[in-house]
Parts: structure tokens; C-alpha cells; sequence
């Protein structure tokens, strides 16, 4: 299946939980959905459409918290971002760690530098901080004026 294909079947499954798109080129695609879709996504990404989850990222903008979710189809070589943004003052999400174990510790790691909290976390224990800063700092955050 081709990179358009995959995406015009995407878009036919998530019409209502798509906000924006970005066709970089064959091999790169973002996505950017509403935050309360992340599971049906995932789970129809691995399960239906065939990608594996990679890993995911975070930073802190003007915009809120924004996680990109990476995907790979393979056999094709698609790399299919999925992208949302995070309310500034709340950042939480439901965890995919129940889905994809690899999502276990850049789930932590992203709470420990963000203060995102992940719901249904399995174990959002410290990873990387214990004594490094105090409670409650989020050294990734930044103070946006």
C-alpha cells in the first residue's frame, strides 16, 4: 500500500480527530489529531494499518505541550508522526504504555522533564531525576511571557 493510500484511509477512519496534516514527502508524514483520540489512533495504526510505534516526543511551546507519537510502516519505509498539543495548564494524556511496552520509559522521562502526567500509567515512578532536582521542577518547562 502506497504512502496516499494510507493516508486517505487514515482520513477516512479519524475525519472528526484530525486537525491539521503535513505530507513532507513519501516517507514523512505528520498528523496532528485532538489529544483525546491518541488511543483509537494507536491502536488502529498497529493493529488495522500495520505500523509498529517507535518512540515519542515532547517539547513545550507557546501552544501547550506537544508530543509527536512516531510510527513506521516498514515495508514501505513511512514514517507517520502523529501530533498533538497538550492544554498549558493540564498536560495530560492517556498512556500508550498499556498498548506498546516501548512506550513505558519515554512516557516517564517525558513526565519527569514535563510534569506531563500519563494516564493510566503503569508505573510513573522517577526515572532519571532521583536526587538530580527537587519535586514538583520540571526542568523542560519553559516560562513563556
Amino acid at each position: 500500500m502506497d504512502t496516499k493510500t494510507i493516508i486517505e484511509d487514515f482520513r477516512s477512519n479519524f475525519k472528526s480527530d484530525i486537525l491539521g496534516e503535513s505530507i513532507r514527502n513519501e516517507k514523512r508524514v505528520i498528523i496532528t489529531i485532538k489529544p483525546e483520540s491518541i488511543l483509537k489512533v494507536s491502536e488502529y495504526l498497529y493493529k488495522r494499518a500495520g505500523f509498529r510505534f517507535i518512540i515519542a516526543s515532547a517539547v513545550h511551546t507557546k501552544r501547550g505541550f506537544e508530543i509527536h507519537y512516531h510510527f513506521s510502516k516498514d515495508e514501505s519505509g513511512l514514517i507517520l508522526n502523529i501530533h498533538l498539543i497538550l492544554d498549558k495548564d493540564n498536560p495530560e494524556i492517556e498512556s500508550l504504555s498499556n498498548m506498546f511496552n516501548a512506550s513505558n520509559w519515554i512516557e516517564r522521562e517525558m513526565h519527569e522533564l514535563f510534569g506531563i502526567n500519563f494516564l493510566n500509567h503503569p508505573n510513573q515512578e522517577k526515572l532519571i531525576s532521583e536526587g538530580n532536582w527537587a519535586e514538583g521542577v520540571y526542568p523542560y518547562r519553559k516560562d513563556f511571557k
